[in-house]
């Protein structure tokens, strides 16, 4: 595919191999339990990125591929696949940001598979900014979304990645190099025991309030899972 918009946006993803995803929810969910989840997570994430307005969308796989599931993925939704590279989450970025920007892309937006309820307009939100670079902060100390538009890919080096400390550093980082920053409201990741939980009750609230457009699939299979913990 080639670029058509000067907007790319990009959900880093995992290869859905049991074992291998979401493994800090082990104490609550078996293997298999777990994978599924995360395909629901995954067909929610990419039902997204493909309902926000503007853009060309990416895929990027956190290692090579070998299921076949984004195979299918790209034969049924118009996205480009790449591999990751890079040693850590920040190198990965930096590059992805580096090569999109090469490309002729002059804002590009970044988001995770974790935060299957993230509000379609904070991403569009996000690509619209005119900000050097935009930030989705995540309870836990992260961040659910970035993007740039300023090209200070560098700003990654030396963040204490699986931290709570991230979303902080960065922002030093940002500071330090006096480049504008916008703030997206705060929204969760779903990567332990209570985070899923809370986002089986966020799910139950909004339909209760009439406001679940997508995610019914991820709702259901949420009710057949015993959430409560095994200890």
């Amino acid at each position: 595919m080639t670029r058509t918009s000067d907007q790319a946006l990009i959900l880093f993803a995992k290869d859905p191999v049991e074992g291998q995803v979401k493994t800090r929810l082990g104490s609550l969910l078996d293997a298999t339990a777990t994978l599924s989840l995360y395909r629901h997570f995954l067909r929610d994430s990419i039902e997204k990125i493909g309902s926000v307005a503007g853009g060309d969308r990416f895929i990027g796989i956190a290692s090579d591929p070998k299921t076949g599931y984004f195979d299918d993925v790209s034969r049924n939704h118009p996205v480009q696949l790449f591999v990751q590279e890079g040693g850590n989450l920040g190198e990965r970025m930096r590059r992805v940001f580096e090569d999109r920007f090469k490309e002729g892309y002059e804002r590009v937006v970044i988001i995770g598979a974790d935060s299957p309820t993230l509000p379609t307009a904070y991403i569009e939100q996000a690509l619209k900014s005119e900000k050097e670079v935009v930030i989705g902060p995540s309870t836990d100390g992260g961040y659910y979304l970035i993007g740039m538009r300023g090209k200070v890919t560098d700003i990654f080096e030396g963040v204490p990645w699986g931290t709570d400390r991230v979303l902080s550093e960065t922002l030093n980082v940002l500071k330090g190099r006096r480049a504008e920053a916008e703030l997206l409201p705060v929204w969760y990741d779903v990567d332990l025991p209570e985070d899923l939980r809370f986002l089986k009750t966020h799910l139950e609230w909004m339909v209760h309030a009439g406001s679940l457009k997508g995610n019914q699939a991820t709702l259901e299979f949420l009710n057949q899972l015993p959430l409560e913990s095994k200890t």
